[in-house]
């Protein structure tokens, strides 16, 4: 059964909306018509979608606009560094379309977004959640060596659908990734999400978990996929709670240091309490 979906909270949603746009900012929230956008507004938190709100790739789940994308604007770093201040956040997520058109894949305008994020606001947590960059370890290093709190990097979906999925992703490369955050340096946390209703099975499921658990990430994020509209891929299987809860048992069995499993579960979803549980 589709899930219902809380209505937002209107008046703190319009109020956060102004500020961004006031500072020619835009959130993933907006962006993936992500269905948990009043809760996260109410309580004064907003995971930023840096480098513009175009995508140089195109999946067939995400609603997030794709095409030629504008120039990097750069007095971003410093806007978001503000918002996040008058945001008061003790907990900041920060990600991005893919720019496949950058030669570094934009892991440099991450790299300033995190020190001016830092400069300004130091006792803010700062939490990434990255593209592949086509797999460039040197692109990563820059990300890594800016040193957030948290990496996150999202699979998405299980190995078999890549194809139909993520047609301009690779399954290993997103792994490999993942575990070289890790080799790079073994004080970030590592995370990755994906979801679920594209036609999966249970086994392959599992076998995410575990090839997410080898390749040393430490937090895994599960979500009902939900059609954006009907030129998106349809919705193969609404899970319940009780089955969300199921693969959150067997991730805890698995190894990880937390699960956040559930239908309106989202990567960057409660993530500042997320990442207190890891630290604790």
């Amino acid at each position: 059964m589709k899930p219902k979906v809380k209505s937002p909270l209107l008046p703190e949603v319009f109020k956060i909306k102004k500020l961004l746009r006031s500072l020619n900012l835009h959130t993933v929230c907006e962006e993936a018509s992500c269905p948990n956008i009043g809760d996260c507004f109410s309580r004064k938190t907003a995971t930023f979608m840096i480098m513009g709100d175009v995508c140089t790739r195109n999946c067939p789940y995400c609603n997030v606009n794709h095409g030629k994308p504008l120039p990097l604007n750069p007095d971003e770093p410093e806007n978001i560094a503000k918002a996040v201040k008058i945001l008061s956040l003790k907990h900041v997520v920060i990600t991005s379309v893919d720019r496949d058109d950058l030669p570094d894949g934009g892991a440099s305008h991450f790299a300033k977004v995190i020190e001016k994020v830092r400069q300004l606001n130091p006792d803010t947590t700062i939490e990434v959640l990255i593209p592949d960059f086509k797999g460039n370890v040197e692109s990563l290093k820059i990300v890594v060596d800016s040193k957030p709190d948290v990496i996150n990097h999202n699979v998405e979906t299980v190995k078999q659908l890549y194809k139909k999925v993520r047609p301009q992703g690779n399954y290993e490369r997103s792994l490999k990734l993942i575990k070289t955050v890790k080799e790079l340096d073994s004080n970030i946390i590592t995370k990755s999400g994906f979801m679920l209703g594209l036609g999966e099975t249970k086994q392959q499921v599992i076998n995410l978990l575990i090839d997410l658990k080898q390749h040393n990430c430490d937090v895994v994020t599960i979500g009902q996929y939900l059609q954006p509209s009907k030129n998106h891929l349809p919705v193969e299987k609404y899970y319940t709670e009780e089955e969300f809860k199921e693969f959150e048992d067997i991730g805890y069995k698995i190894g990880f240091k937390q699960v956040f499993s559930g239908i309106l579960v989202r990567s960057s979803f409660h993530a500042g309490e997320v990442y207190e549980k890891v630290k604790l």
